[in-house]
């Protein structure tokens, strides 16, 4: 339930596990963010005959029926295939970045691919960047959201990231419109590479790389369908924009 420790922002959450270790059969790990009320989901359900994927599903219809956030955590980590996920039916949101899935027992925190695959497909969602604390010995601190909400209550904040009125980073500022129909814009904090990404294998213009960069603009491609963007600092800290829908 939504509290308020110091100034800091408590919204409700939960994380729901379906699958074991094995990938091939389906591992799923489903967030809920900012429910009004508990999706009630029973703990019962890890003997129903059910696949994982089958769960997973019906988590997500629960979570947004209780007015949250349903998001698919670390798609990457949990090689959640594109047919997959297309059986999960409507979920909200996709992680494109968890801390915790590139340290300790695992190295897969990024799920970009996923994500372009997605948009390529027409699947377009908005991409959270998460800090997945588990082990506090370098986990923490890796990735989080910078939202444009009207107020500071928890439903502000919910319709905020539906919108995709945020950004993903694990420091670096960026900012991306799209500013005539072939144009794409970003502006951000100082960098050394901006990329564009798109349903495109390549194109021109794709990767700007420099010091101290600030700011670039793209070039849409005729066929082009969706363009986001990524940004690179001097640590090699990364920034994430959402998708732009081209068309």
């Amino acid at each position: 339930r939504e509290r308020e420790i110091e100034g800091l922002k408590i919204i409700s959450g939960c994380e729901y596990n379906f699958g074991g270790g094995n990938t091939k059969n389906g591992v799923y790990h489903i967030l809920g963010i900012g429910m009004t009320s508990d999706p009630e989901i029973p703990e019962d359900w890890q003997h129903l005959v059910k696949t994982s994927t089958q769960k997973a599903a019906e988590a997500i219809k629960m979570i947004k029926q209780h007015n949250g956030i349903a998001v698919l955590a670390h798609p990457a980590w949990s090689l959640n295939n594109h047919s997959q996920i297309l059986k999960l039916g409507h979920f909200d949101a996709l992680e494109i970045y968890n801390s915790v899935s590139e340290h300790g027992m695992s190295d897969r925190p990024y799920a970009g691919l996923i994500a372009d695959m997605l948009a390529t497909d027409g699947i377009v969602v908005p991409l959270l960047a998460t800090d997945d604390t588990h082990y506090y010995d370098g986990d923490q601190f890796g990735g989080a959201v910078m939202v444009e909400a009207t107020d500071f209550d928890s439903q502000s904040i919910v319709r905020a990231i539906l919108a995709g009125r945020f950004y993903s980073t694990q420091g670096p500022e960026i900012h991306i419109r799209q500013t005539a129909a072939d144009k794409i814009r970003v502006i951000c904090s100082p960098a050394e590479k901006i990329v564009f990404l798109s349903n495109l294998a390549w194109t021109q213009g794709r990767v700007v790389r420099g010091e101290n960069l600030v700011e670039a603009e793209y070039t849409v491609n005729p066929d082009e369908t969706f363009v986001r963007a990524e940004v690179t600092d001097a640590a090699g800290k990364k920034a994430w924009s959402n998708i732009i829908s081209i068309g």
